[in-house]
């Protein structure tokens, strides 16, 4: 060898090498649906009211679930039903315990999951919680004396009686009914609450697990009239001195203390009891909600557990789960732990009573706002490491994962929903929702749940297009683990309609749309064999200055976090987030503690759930943890792109070490500004722009998206048509594949889509999309073979299918009208007093020709439906269609010279409903909270009724038409 090839060998090899990496052998994967299992299916919040089930009930009920394509039920308990009280059964007794593992048994034996509550309605408390493991308040008093002087008041806090009952309670408790009589039972041992009077809390004793029948009572909060313990008294004066008079108050309250020369200040720290009480507690779970801050009440909460679960083997139990933190939605907020001022200490380096003033908003706004974001600071650690983390640690011990909605609490909700196994949450706004799935994209996980559909309209008013909006919400936001909210058990034979929640969908075997339900079930579950076999393929973190809201004083000591909201309103974190979503940028926030965590490698931002990104945007903010920002300039310093969005941070959060706190601050700015991909300006899209992150087009055209990637590289998007006008035409995508592939979640189609260079080299694909319509878009690296995927064209005009219908009524009630035969197609309601207070399902069968044009294919349009649809022809199923479109494709090959169209429908369940409020029917039959309207307009008696309602328009209204279509794919 030559010295000049010997000089170039190891290049040469290290290019061969170089090249060999790239190639990738890996096969392209096939088209097709993914697998669909018991976990991509949608799951359900199973209430169980009162616990008054049978094994034979529950049998049935699953059966049902299965049927409809449930994937798996989660049971949480909840109040009882009037009239069975006899069969209530007490949470976690043995008797509850047989009929949790009959269920783990049946779910097994059908193949659906079971989760359940760690507890009875919500949050987390029960009868053995007293006052030692109860949430508790912090009072105080501040007193004045100059020196001298005793103080002559006693050092005491008087915590004032309160009481909030629901006050929507059940009226019509006797054995014949009667709006206002009264009822049987006294205030001291009730059967139930009577209309329009209060429960006095003269009437109750305390503890409060000493009253009879708490069932009855529903009890929100309660505070007794007592003296509650002093934590601490502490004296300031104007110089700065600081003196400790704990230990000189007697039992009494009375101060042993002459003040010293000078003026002082004296401020008193008393422990009081928030009262909060398990809401919509179940039998035998009603009581004391637990200090989430402390350790040692929620080892005493799992004691009942481990003591229930003893003697049973429970390893089919999936998940444990978590409604919500839900104690700030009561009277004053459960700020205090006994152990407080002691943890405070070791997390901050600090004593808080020597900055009591501080912390009551009573010293220089700086201080007052730095010892405050440190209190808020340890209470949300608390949170994290005094309950979250230990609940899932008791969970793991009985093989069990944890499901938790961390949203409602006083912390850095990031990482809450981190640190679970499957984080989710509730409500319909994108940035709250992208709470909890950024909390999963960042930390690695598998699943991001949600609670869907709650309180989506009022009673009976939704139908399943609306709730497929709010899944796909969800979904496009980072959820791939549905759970309606939700199906109520009901006993065999019970009268119509059954056994209700308060706030749902209803969404079970008696409501009239159950039939069509498997349908929007399959949906969901092929979207999420999709979202669930990919991760994440997001460009940029978005930093969530928390510490800005901890350092903001306001009506109560601790601030409650949901998302983005009113706190953030105006901040250049809100702007960058609901910029960034609405320009089509793909985000995810990411916390002090998950930053810690995020290392520089191969160009890319890795997470610790290693997820890459290229971007980090660090919002302009208040305060910020130094160790953040040594951490931001570190990653800085080793080539990570961080964009400083409108100015840098302006000081490091905290009060201790604060001179030392702000010369480190003022270095590592100026150490920030010289990183090599650092930059500065006002406007978002302008910087990721010039950074290079991708943008998605596509949502200038209206069109949400979710991008993901599998483990082999392709990209997966979910796209949807978020308007009520169609669209056709190019999507650009920020990929280059050599083949795309398009599924159609709602009909199970899918083919090769067409595809073309957009203008900066990356594809465009063409879609159809009709209103709210959702597509699967697979961005194939390599060519693949696949079927055309079909679009369509009209090539002719529309053939109308006239009447006679004939219209024969299958299923429901309160009685199945008789059949007609209409010309015109109209409102079943239409045709006379028989027919307006049906809910259930209506057959129409129509005759008719062979239309006379040729066509390739043809597209049955039926135009107005109310609500759902199976359409049948010549005896085959077309497929079932719930809305907002209701058109199907029907292949040339089915039509015959004479056909027969059958087009079953079903409506909601309002008319029948509202027939029963206008018979004064008894079915608002529920404890506690009962019945509740989410309309004002339709309280009555202070719970929800139907009586005025005019009949909703139900059926098939038409036209029904087929137009000609060719059939087009690449």
């Amino acid at each position: 060898m030559n010295p000049v090839s010997k000089a170039l060998f190891p290049l040469i090899i290290a290019a061969v090498i170089i090249v060999c990496q790239s190639c990738d052998n890996t096969p392209p994967r096939q088209p097709g649906w993914p697998e669909i299992t018991s976990e991509t299916r949608p799951w359900t919040r199973w209430w169980w009211h009162g616990n008054a089930l049978t094994k034979e009930g529950i049998t049935a009920e699953m059966e049902a679930y299965k049927k409809a394509g449930i994937g798996g039920l989660e049971i949480t308990p909840i109040y009882g039903v009037h009239g069975y009280e006899d069969r209530f059964i007490n949470y976690l007794s043995p008797q509850w315990m047989e009929l949790l593992m009959h269920t783990l048994k049946e779910g097994e034996r059908l193949g659906l999951g079971i989760d359940m509550a760690t507890g009875t309605g919500w949050p987390f408390g029960g009868p053995w919680i007293g006052a030692e493991d109860a949430c508790k308040n912090m009072y105080h008093k501040v007193f004045e004396l100059k020196g001298g002087e005793t103080l002559k008041e006693p050092v005491q806090y008087i915590q004032q009686p309160y009481l909030r009952a629901v006050g929507s309670q059940i009226y019509e408790v006797h054995d014949n009914p009667v709006v206002g009589a009264e009822p049987k039972g006294s205030r001291k041992e009730p059967l139930m609450q009577a209309s329009g009077k209060q429960i006095r809390i003269e009437d109750l004793v305390d503890p409060i697990a000493n009253n009879k029948n708490l069932q009855a009572l529903a009890i929100d909060q309660v505070q007794f009239e007592k003296p509650i313990p002093l934590q601490t008294l502490m004296a300031y004066n104007e110089s700065g001195e600081v003196l400790d008079l704990t230990g000189k108050v007697d039992a009494k309250g009375k101060l042993n203390w002459v003040a010293p020369e000078g003026n002082w200040k004296l401020y008193a720290v008393f422990q009081g009891w928030h009262g909060k009480m398990v809401e919509r507690a179940g039998p035998g779970g009603e009581g004391n909600v637990i200090d989430h801050f402390s350790a040692d009440a929620l080892a005493h909460y799992f004691t009942r557990f481990d003591s229930a679960f003893r003697a049973h083997n429970i390893k089919s139990l999936r998940s444990f789960f978590n409604d919500s933190y839900e104690v700030d939605d009561a009277r004053g907020a459960a700020d205090w732990t006994p152990e407080l001022l002691n943890e405070f200490a070791r997390r901050r380096g600090y004593d808080l009573r020597h900055h009591l003033p501080a912390l009551l908003g009573h010293d220089t706004e700086e201080k007052n706002q730095r010892v405050l974001s440190d209190y808020r600071e340890t209470i949300s650690e608390l949170l994290l490491t005094n309950f979250t983390q230990p609940w899932k640690a008791w969970a793991h011990k009985h093989a069990a994962l944890v499901r938790n909605q961390a949203h409602g609490s006083p912390a850095n909700i990031l990482d809450l929903y981190a640190t679970v196994d499957i984080p989710e949450i509730e409500g319909v706004e994108p940035l709250r929702i992208r709470m909890a799935s950024s909390a999963g994209n960042v930390t690695g996980k598998k699943l991001v749940s949600s609670e869907s559909a709650t309180w989506l309209n009022e009673h009976f008013e939704s139908n399943l297009s609306d709730i497929k909006t709010a899944l796909d919400r969800f979904m496009l936001n980072g959820v791939n683990h549905i759970f309606y909210h939700g199906t109520s058990y009901s006993p065999p034979g019970e009268p119509w309609p059954g056994w209700l929640f308060y706030a749902a969908v209803h969404l079970n075997p008696r409501n009239s749309l159950w039939n069509d339900f498997d349908a929007l079930n399959q949906y969901v579950a092929r979207c999420q064999s999709f979202l669930q076999r990919t991760k994440p393929d997001n460009d940029v973190l978005l930093y969530y200055p928390v510490y800005d809201r901890f350092a903001v004083h306001g009506q109560e000591m601790i601030e409650h976090f949901d998302g983005i909201g009113k706190q953030f309103a105006g901040t250049t974190f809100a702007y960058a987030a609901e910029k960034m979503l609405a320009k089509g940028y793909a985000f995810d926030f990411i916390s002090d503690a998950q930053i810690e965590k995020t290392i520089f490698k191969d160009g890319t931002l890795v997470t610790e759930g290693n997820s890459a990104y290229t971007t980090l945007v660090v919002p302009h903010c208040r305060f910020i943890p130094l160790a953040t920002l040594k951490k931001i300039v570190a990653l800085a310093e080793k080539g990570a792109t961080i964009i400083m969005l409108q100015g840098a941070p302006d000081a490091a959060a905290g009060y201790a070490d604060l001179e030392n706190k702000k010369h480190s601050f003022e270095a590592l700015i100026n150490q920030f500004h010289e990183g090599p991909k650092v930059l500065e300006g006002d406007s978002i899209d302008v910087l990721l722009q010039q950074v290079g992150t991708r943008r998605e087009a596509m949502t200038d055209a209206g069109i949400s998206f979710i991008r993901k990637k599998d483990e082999n590289g392709t990209t997966v998007y979910l796209i949807s048509n978020s308007k009520d006008t169609p669209f056709e035409g190019w999507l650009p995508l920020q990929i280059k594949p050599e083949t795309v592939i398009l599924y159609d979640a709602m009909t199970g189609e899918y083919g090769k889509g067409r595809m073309r260079t957009g203008n900066n080299a990356t594809a465009e694909v063409y879609v159809q999309l009709t209103p709210r319509q959702t597509l699967i878009v697979e961005a194939q690296q390599k060519s693949v073979t696949a079927d055309d995927f079909p679009y369509y064209k009209t090539s002719g005009p529309a053939v109308a299918l006239k009447g006679p219908w004939k219209i024969a009524f299958a299923a429901g009630g309160p009685e199945l009208p008789p059949a007609v035969t209409a010309d015109t197609l109209a409102s079943w309601t239409t045709y006379g007093k028989p027919y307006e207070p049906f809910s259930g399902t209506a057959v129409y069968t129509l005759s008719f020709s062979k239309p006379e044009a040729q066509a390739e294919a043809w597209l049955l349009d039926l135009g107005v439906v109310k609500e759902s649809a199976e359409a049948i022809l010549n005896g085959k199923s077309l497929g079932k269609l719930i809305g907002p479109a209701y058109t199907v494709r029907v292949d040339a090959s089915l039509l015959k010279a004479d056909n027969q169209l059958e087009v079953r429908v079903s409506n909601l369940m309002a008319n029948r409903i509202a027939d029963m409020d206008k018979r004064n029917v008894f079915w608002k039959k529920f404890y506690n909270v009962n019945f509740p309207a989410r309309k004002v307009e339709n309280r009555k008696h202070n719970i929800f009724d139907a009586s005025g309602w005019l009949p909703r328009d139900s059926g098939l209204i038409g036209p029904v038409r087929l137009l000609p279509v060719a059939v087009g794919g690449q």
